[in-house]
């Protein structure tokens, strides 16, 4: 007896672990890279970060070094992709951040300031929202940027549990930036530090009166480009 409920538990956590999802590969353009090619390696296979203090928010489990991860040359206004391993299917916001190294992105721990490129929120129609549920999420860097190195990060914000602890699922991959400007991207915030435990979008409940929401962390920055994302499953 004590095997099988042994067994069943192991089950019933492997159930658990291999519903969540982890973004893993990057693409630039049309070039898909092999997964984790420039992307930091994480070490909690694809589970979610839950502490707002951690700095494990920054980049993931084991992912605050990227000392065994290379860094892609991109240009300003190229079009990158983050491609999950599974659809994202919890329901949340879908952010994209970027922080300047102060050297080479691979030395860097993500302690710095972070700014926001774009947001994929809620869309509300006929008393219904509905959410970016997909595997890939495209966008542009910012056209104005100072040239140097980058984490490229992004964020999946479950907030499918209400009372429960909302769940951040982040990947950042690391990005040599060249032909770009000297915009000073503004907002910016510190992570751990742009998430509060009393923000609307952390606590809102998505089945009761959800008619409205605001994405948790800074505005997206002024000098990010108007690009238009492209909204597509693999």
């Amino acid at each position: 007896m004590k095997c099988l409920l042994s067994l069943a538990a192991l089950s019933a956590a492997l159930s658990q672990v291999s519903g969540h999802y982890i973004f893993l590969q990057l693409s630039l353009g049309s070039q898909k890279f092999k997964q984790y090619e420039h992307i930091r390696y994480n070490t909690n296979y694809n589970s979610p970060v839950t502490s707002l203090s951690s700095n494990d928010l920054r980049c993931n489990v084991g992912g605050n070094t990227g000392s065994n991860t290379t860094t892609v040359d991109v240009k300003a206004g190229e079009a990158f992709t983050f491609t999950s391993d599974t659809a994202v299917y919890h329901q949340g916001p879908i952010s994209l951040y970027m922080s300047k190294a102060p050297g080479a992105a691979s030395d860097y721990a993500g302690d710095g300031p972070w700014f926001k490129i774009y947001d994929w929120g809620p869309t509300f129609a006929g008393g219904q929202a509905s959410w970016p549920l997909r595997s890939t999420y495209q966008y542009n860097i910012p056209k104005c940027i100072p040239d140097g190195e980058y984490l490229l990060r992004i964020q999946s914000l479950a907030i499918h549990n209400p009372g429960g602890v909302p769940q951040f699922y982040v990947s950042c991959a690391q990005v040599k930036v060249s032909g770009g400007g000297n915009a000073s991207p503004s907002p910016t915030a510190m992570i751990p530090g742009a998430f509060k435990a009393t923000d609307p979008g952390y606590t809102a409940n998505i089945y009761n009166n959800f008619n409205s929401y605001t994405v948790p962390g800074p505005k997206v920055d002024q000098t990010s480009s108007p690009a238009e994302p492209r909204d597509w499953l693999d």
